[in-house]
């Protein structure tokens, strides 16, 4: 019997809560860069966090 896809979504939520965490970390040490880079990096940042945050919302309960 296989039961890896059960398991499939519960991995996925966990990677996608790793990698959020990751994206809020480095938003958070934005303010340690030139304002150069704050504003290159910051639309880069919150663009993946929203696509982040819709694969999550799209995952099944």
């Amino acid at each position: 019997m296989d039961t890896s896809n059960e398991f499939a979504p519960v991995y996925l939520r966990h990677d996608l809560m790793i990698e959020i965490g990751r994206i809020e970390m480095a938003m958070d040490h934005l303010v340690e860069r030139e304002p150069a880079q704050q504003q290159q990096l910051r639309p880069r940042l919150e663009s993946r966090m929203t696509h982040l945050l819709d694969e999550l919302d799209h995952l099944p309960a």
